[in-house]
């Protein structure tokens, strides 16, 4: 069963920061493309960043750009998503996302390419 462990998250005003990270097991980490989804209250789940761990290759959705940023740490087989200047419109529950054979970020904002998933970790931003 391969689990991802997220952490981080919790209240913050906006305009603030916060830092969400995802810990992946060796043969899920490696080579592999992870990412960030969000979803929000009465709407869909959406895409939010990806990263190919084997390039550090990065994608963003729009609404994110310039305001988030995905990174990785390969000695702890993390990903973190750094965010910046944070928007009421940014609350929501954010997921961590593995998909379930090494594979880079082709379709990355495709949620059914994704086979491992995390529990989910609470942003509230506070206008």
């Amino acid at each position: 069963q391969v689990r991802l462990e997220e952490s981080g998250g919790g209240s913050v005003q906006a305009g603030g920061s916060l830092k969400l990270a995802c810990a992946a097991p060796d043969q899920t980490y490696y080579t592999n493309c992870l990412a960030w989804f969000r979803q929000a209250p009465g709407k869909e789940r959406e895409p939010v960043a990806a990263i190919y761990t084997g390039h550090g290759t990065t994608n963003y959705a729009d609404s994110v750009k310039d305001r988030f940023i995905i990174s990785q740490d390969n000695d702890k087989m993390t990903i973190f998503l750094h965010m910046n200047y944070l928007k009421p419109e940014d609350t929501a529950l954010y997921y961590c996302a593995a998909r379930p054979l090494p594979r880079r970020c082709a379709d990355w904002y495709s949620g059914g390419n994704y086979g491992y998933w995390g529990q989910g970790i609470q942003v509230t931003v506070s206008s």
